[in-house]
């Protein structure tokens, strides 16, 4: 076997191994319990409220979206702290220092991070199906729809995690550098409310990034065909969808391991050293 190939098979093992304890952690058990109970709350208070002219009950329109900004921002933020904090506390220069290191680590890092997506949408999904009518109306076909646009929004949103966890300073700055900025976007790409209701500039802005995309690829599946009359030029837009999902996947597939491999370089016993002392300075 190959050392390329036995460093993704490591890789892949870790990042099951990882998973595996996260749900045995209380810690994480408590994050997925805390996202479950505030969406499903949220949906709840406002399960008799029509949605504009759409016809609809709110936790029938809003589902998809929110598990569309789920998904973006589990796998934006969720990689780029990782990375962040690994580069700190030396894990990544330690796997560095291995035959083909990087590729078994970037290798763990997918494994983790799309297993971790799961329960993070099924603790929203699963009781939203028992609790609300109306939420999936189509039926097979409705979901494979949902399982492609899942892969499709995991494929055009990780790398950009990757990247960020590799330029930003520190595990500190990750709050100002990748979640504010995530949730501004969230904000605007017609997540909780219908894109429509914001002005002409920032309905422009949102489009350009595939949050919105990902959101109306997911109402397209979960909705009924005259739900459509809810959207942006009363159309579900499948080909530009696509077309956004995937131009953000091939930039970040080309974008993402050359700034890792220029991470990488950088990393050594002073650049570890250095983070810990700013992580200290920061505790004390």
């Amino acid at each position: 076997m190959s050392a390329s190939r036995q460093a993704v098979r490591q890789g892949l093992r870790r990042g099951w191994t990882e998973f595996a304890q996260s749900l045995r952690s209380a810690q994480d058990q408590g994050f997925y319990l805390f996202i479950g109970v505030v969406t499903l709350a949220v949906l709840w208070f406002n399960r008799d409220n029509e949605v504009g002219d759409t016809g609809l009950l709110y936790p029938t329109f809003a589902l998809p979206s929110i598990l569309g900004g789920l998904l973006t921002f589990g796998l934006v933020i969720g990689p780029g702290y990782s990375l962040a904090m690994e580069r700190e506390d030396g894990t990544l220069l330690r796997h560095k220092a291995l035959p083909h290191g990087m590729e078994g680590y970037v290798t763990g890092q997918l494994t983790l991070q799309s297993l971790t997506l799961l329960p993070s949408l099924l603790v929203v999904l699963v009781p939203s199906l028992l609790l609300f009518d109306d939420v999936m109306p189509g039926g097979v076909g409705s979901w494979l729809a949902v399982l492609g646009l899942i892969v499709l929004g995991v494929l055009a949103t990780m790398p950009w995690g990757m990247v960020l966890g590799s330029v930003v300073p520190g595990v500190q700055k990750m709050g100002t550098w990748g979640m504010v900025p995530v949730l501004l976007i969230t904000a605007i790409s017609g997540i909780f409310v219908p894109i429509q209701a914001m002005w002409g500039w920032v309905q422009a802005v949102a489009q350009v990034f595939p949050v919105y995309w990902i959101g109306l690829g997911l109402r397209s599946a979960f909705l009924p065909p005259e739900a459509v009359v809810g959207e942006l030029g009363d159309s579900w837009r499948t080909a530009p969808m696509l077309l956004v999902l995937g131009a953000w996947t091939v930039a970040g597939l080309v974008v993402a391991p050359r700034v890792l491999r220029r991470m990488a370089r950088r990393q050594s016993g002073s650049t570890v050293e250095a983070a810990r002392e700013t992580a200290l300075q920061w505790v004390r």
